[in-house]
């Protein structure tokens, strides 16, 4: 297929809504649905660039506010931008900033204009708008950049959610006119809230700016699961199918599975890394806390058939024994196995839709995995 541009979407299946495609970018190709593991200050927290390649990751994250403070994009512009800063050659998404600037909450101001925000590390005073966001992703070199938006938070009024994302359409529009990049694409991102109208109207909007790619903003910030699927039926139909998605900041197996049900192509989180430093492990059975007394004397491996490093070389005993010893080896063996699960899961996601069983894929996945209550 022809290019189309610095990043461009080639779908190549559908089974029901789950979608099969490629993304292309100046750093390699990602097939999806993809999980995107989180490297919030240029690197996944415990993991060597070369471990998130034997991983199989081929795409990561990186955050436009923590980066803009320390060390600051200009330095990292010196560099020879993110990639050659980090020794990372795969791709990397930069998100905008803005919902770190919004979680600031006391810390920030929010005008037409931007955002005035202090510096969680030393007070100093900073602005950031739809400018200076697309300045700092460009100096950062990533191969896709966020549109800087406002994620509301929930619960939040009605009146409230729809000036929020009118705001986040003017911002977009300000975005695109703003980045100029021959080697970075731009995606806008869709809000609204959990209001049905309003996440619909923000597609079509957004739509209609022709971006290369869309994100998803705004969910899983405490509603109820059911709630962020019924979100993603409504706007399935209203994305363009030829353009990827990204559900931002959705990591749980569970999410992902139903997620890619309803049309999505691209997730992040900070979960895999976050729970695996606190001794939390994924397993097909859901989650399992390696500190407890029960492993001390279990020499079997986190999961068999697992293929990661740490179950292909290590018992639950003695990663257990690594945490109770505050040996660090413990939290990046814990992080290596997750960010290796949530991979094979992708992976087997993936093989579903092409061999046209993803709905029976996914009642297999919800026998093993349990949910609560009202979550699906």
């Amino acid at each position: 297929m022809q290019r189309k541009g610095p990043v461009w979407y080639e779908p190549l299946k559908t089974c029901g809504h789950a979608r099969l495609g490629i993304v292309h970018t100046t750093h390699g190709t990602i097939e999806t649905p993809t999980f995107m593991p989180v490297g919030t200050q240029a690197t996944v927290k415990a993991m060597s660039p070369e471990e998130m390649h034997r991983i199989g990751s081929k795409i990561i994250l990186s955050n436009t506010y923590h980066l803009y403070l320390r060390p600051g994009s200009d330095l990292i512009r010196e560099a020879g931008g993110l990639h050659r800063f980090m020794g990372w050659d795969g791709s990397i998404l930069t998100d905008s900033g803005g919902f770190q600037v919004f979680s600031l909450d006391d810390l920030r101001k929010i005008t037409e204009q931007g955002a005035e925000f202090r510096s969680h590390l030393d007070g100093s005073k900073h602005q950031f708008t739809p400018e200076t966001s697309m300045k700092v992703q460009m100096d950062l070199g990533s191969d896709i950049a966020m549109a800087f938006d406002i994620c509301t938070p929930f619960p939040a009024d009605y009146e409230r959610t729809r000036r929020d994302m009118e705001r986040t359409h003017r911002w977009a529009a300000r975005c695109k006119h703003a980045h100029e990049s021959d080697v970075q694409a731009l995606f806008g991102i869709v809000q609204g809230g959990t209001y049905a109208d309003l996440r619909k109207a923000s597609a079509e909007s957004l739509a209609d700016l022709d971006l290369p790619g869309y994100g998803i903003g705004g969910l899983s910030v405490g509603e109820p699961k059911p709630v962020m699927y019924g979100i993603l039926e409504e706007i399935d139909p209203i994305m363009p199918a030829d353009k990827p998605r990204y559900l931002m900041g959705v990591g749980s197996p569970d999410c992902l599975v139903e997620g890619v049900y309803r049309g999505i192509d691209m997730f992040d989180c900070v979960l895999p890394t976050r729970t695996a430093r606190m001794g939390t492990v994924l397993t097909r059975d859901g989650r399992m806390n390696i500190r407890n007394a029960q492993y001390a004397r279990d020499f079997t491996p986190i999961e068999e058939g697992c293929d990661c490093y740490a179950c292909t070389h290590f018992t639950k005993a003695y990663i257990r024994h690594l945490f109770h010893s505050d040996e660090i080896l413990g939290a990046r063996l814990a992080t290596w196995h997750n960010l290796r699960f949530l991979e094979r899961l992708m992976e087997d996601i993936r093989a579903a839709i092409r061999e046209d069983r993803y709905e029976a894929f996914r009642n297999e996945f919800f026998e093993r995995w349990p949910v609560k209550d009202g979550e699906r």
